[in-house]
């Protein structure tokens, strides 16, 4: 996705406030940011190990201000907010194993966490709230899921409590994003660099995917773009996580042709709650989902032209080609890897 000259005006001198910005997300975000001249981005994050090591990352820029504190603490976010033009709200726990063993947790970070958010915004009058979701949130069968769900529920109603505030909320609803933090890229490389087998679920199991740098491209726009109370999607290609697997073998293989890559792949058992398929919209916004080019946007109004489920489900959609995954996996290396 190419980056959009339109984009300067919406980020010229404006004072950005990004939560969880030392995440994967979060970083993409600041780095595609540096092109539009912001005057201002504050990094929000609760974990001072991540501020250090992101420090170093992106320097120490005079328009970075690094703010440690967490989306819980309501009195924390408002002085973090005040004064703040655009919000993008990436803080989340997103691990499936991590959220079913710490139910509580996952509700008071991904629920409570947002509407701290939508709440403080409102109150300090910030002009755009940009939520990102998970496809995980469409028909949710986990805590994850359910939690993402519920806070972009919030996230949609918002507008209903903002009186005479002109904040606009939207949300970006992702797929996998190969090479964030916990990824299954990661896992894989991981396995990869260690010796070990690349652990696969299930042969069936499959998933959108995109990289960090459309992720973050696909927010700055929509930030444009965004009326209200809208759900942004990318149009993402699908694989199956043993080619994915099997791909990244293979481009190790030639990348590093004077190391042995040996690995296996090895298939094990689904793990509770865990979803062979993915899927970006369910049954009940389909009527009301648009295709607008690159992404399918959500809305309040219907669709003359039905958009066909097939394109929406990991199973059915287009599969991503074997040259165009070498090429995002190629791509993700020569960022993150070194041997």
């Amino acid at each position: 996705m190419k980056i959009d000259g339109n984009l300067k005006n919406e980020f010229k001198n404006k004072v950005i406030l990004i939560t969880g910005g030392t995440g994967s997300i979060g970083l993409g975000i600041i780095k595609q940011l540096m092109n539009f001249q912001p005057k201002q981005i504050r990094i929000f994050s609760n974990d001072e190990n991540s501020i250090v090591e992101v420090k170093e990352t992106i320097g120490n820029n005079k328009i970075f201000q690094f703010m440690v504190g967490d989306v819980r603490d309501k009195d924390r976010l408002q002085l973090a907010i005040r004064n703040v033009d655009i919000v993008f709200h990436a803080a989340a726990m997103k691990h499936i194993d991590i959220c079913e063993q710490n139910p509580f947790d996952a509700v008071k970070t991904n629920v409570i966490g947002t509407s701290n958010i939508l709440e403080t915004s409102i109150i300090e009058n910030v002009s755009k709230v940009i939520f990102i979701s998970t496809d995980k949130a469409t028909n949710p069968s986990s805590t994850l899921g359910a939690s993402k769900l519920l806070a972009e529920r919030l996230t949609l109603d918002a507008s209903s409590y903002i009186g005479n505030s002109k904040t606009v909320f939207t949300i970006v609803r992702f797929g996998n994003v190969l090479g964030s933090r916990g990824s299954v890229f990661q896992i894989f490389q991981k396995q990869i660099l260690t010796h070990n087998p690349l652990t696969v679920t299930d042969a069936r199991m499959t998933r959108f995917i995109m990289s960090i740098s459309d992720a973050s491209k696909m927010i700055l726009k929509v930030t444009k773009i965004a009326k209200d109370g809208e759900i942004f999607i990318l149009k993402m290609p699908s694989v199956k996580i043993e080619e994915l697997a099997r791909g990244m073998l293979q481009v190790f293989e030639k990348k590093f042709s004077s190391h042995k890559i040996n690995n296996k792949i090895k298939i094990l058992k689904s793990r509770e709650r865990e979803r062979f398929h993915e899927f970006l919209i369910t049954n009940e916004e389909l009527p009301y989902c648009h295709d607008i080019g690159q992404m399918y946007k959500i809305s309040k109004i219907e669709n003359k032209k039905p958009i066909s489920i097939n394109e929406l489900s990991s199973e059915t959609s287009k599969k991503i080609s074997k040259k165009e995954l070498e090429k995002i996996i190629n791509e993700l290396m020569n960022e993150y890897i070194t041997y």
